[in-house]
């Protein structure tokens, strides 16, 4: 009876195909529904007490190695993972893995981790990582204490860290409470960071939002930053990156720098950053450079359409910064810094100057372009600081320049 139906099946070709367009569509079906792997499928439990590492490196393992064009991981909500530091090692043989986040990642207490350990999710030469979604909850409150109490603490590790990596998302993500940086561009390009939320508390030390450094064209839209130091900073190297739609406060600003540390360093050129509203900051807009020589430089930059909310210091370029007076007293700046635009920037000033271009005597700031400015100081016309700044001033400019 079976061999006669299998007779019947292959020789005839309407039979053969009622049999095999089903059988095709449940396998792909199969083969689709493989693309997705549920770290639970791998062992994790979510309860916030076991160390689920080992289920995030094994999808990984399985993601990186797929020959699937995509592969989802899936962290199912209502759950928290602890996890252990982390390095999502490429390349893949896809160039699209997406970590869809629903759940919520934890770290271990500083004192559980190695003191050598720089980072606690880190991704290394990877194409295509997407991250949507989800909560990162690094726990720093331990390791800011003991900072604060003057002991000897480890510097501690970097919530989210990507290094040599290309084609970047990290979307509708929050960081929280990192023990150092909450997010890390290094080495890399094509990267957008979008709709993403920050938090620390204002005194939190270290805690940058987000870091950009020898990077080329990183995107920064849409996004809330509270923390306690810069919510973006600006290593060397980093060139066409844009800063648009973002909140920031408390924290201190977006930084240029520091640049100059080291003698011989990349540049920084092509910034753009827009559309900012700072609330109660430490600084607004700041390019910050070591008071000793380099080669470094800064060009090309536009700050557009800024909203300045009792700020401490709404502009401020300073190429003095000299930590601890060591190696550097008594120096001046080598770092370049010329074709930088200010334009459409109003608000508060919580200081009477509201901007102040401390710059290099031996290498004097050039081409700085005021346009369309009005920062108020207690309801009364704010000051200006110049020193070895040459450019120009168009339109309303309050304080009144003194480029």
């Amino acid at each position: 009876m079976v061999r006669a139906l299998i007779t019947m099946i292959t020789t005839s070709p309407l039979l053969l195909q009622a049999f095999f367009i089903p059988f095709l569509l449940l396998s792909s079906i199969l083969i689709n529904a493989s693309s997705t792997i549920n770290i639970i499928d791998h062992g994790a439990i979510g309860d916030g007490k076991k160390d689920d590492s080992q289920a995030f490196v094994a999808a990984w393992n399985i993601a990186c190695k797929s020959s699937e064009p995509t592969t989802t991981i899936y962290v199912p909500s209502q759950k928290r993972f602890l996890i252990s530091p982390i390095s999502f090692q490429g390349p893949c043989n896809n160039s699209k893995i997406t970590f869809q986040m629903e759940g919520t990642l934890i770290a271990p207490d500083y004192k559980k981790m190695s003191t050598s350990t720089n980072y606690w999710l880190m991704f290394n030469g990877v194409q295509g990582v997407s991250i949507i979604g989800g909560y990162l909850d690094a726990q720093g409150t331990s390791l800011w204490a003991c900072k604060a109490s003057g002991t000897n603490c480890p510097t501690g590790a970097v919530s989210l860290a990507f290094y040599s990596s290309k084609d970047i998302l990290i979307q509708n993500l929050r960081s929280m409470n990192a023990k150092l940086f909450h997010i890390l561009v290094h080495s890399s390009q094509d990267a957008v960071i979008q709709g993403v939320r920050i938090d620390a508390p204002g005194n939190s030390p270290n805690t940058d939002g987000i870091h950009v450094q020898n990077s080329v064209n990183v995107r920064v839209f849409n996004v809330g930053i509270r923390t306690g130091d810069d919510c973006i900073s600006i290593g060397p190297g980093t060139r066409y990156l844009l800063i648009q739609n973002v909140t920031c406060g408390p924290g201190h600003g977006i930084s240029i720098g520091s640049l100059g540390k080291e003698s011989k360093e990349e540049g920084v050129q092509n910034v753009v950053v827009k559309n900012v509203v700072f609330n109660g900051t430490q600084n607004g807009l700041r390019i910050k450079t070591w008071g000793r020589p380099s080669n470094g430089f800064v060009t090309t930059v536009l700050f557009k359409q800024i909203v300045m909310k009792n700020v401490q210091n709404p502009i401020i370029i300073d190429q003095n910064y000299c930590p601890h007076k060591t190696s550097c007293p008594n120096q001046s700046s080598g770092i370049q810094i010329s074709g930088v635009t200010y334009t459409n920037i109003v608000g508060t000033s919580a200081t009477q100057v509201a901007m102040k271009f401390d710059c290099s005597k031996t290498t004097p700031c050039n081409q700085i372009s005021l346009e369309s400015i009005k920062l108020t100081y207690k309801d009364q016309t704010a000051k200006s600081f110049c020193k070895n700044v040459h450019g120009t001033a168009d339109g309303v400019v309050s304080p009144q320049s003194c480029v």
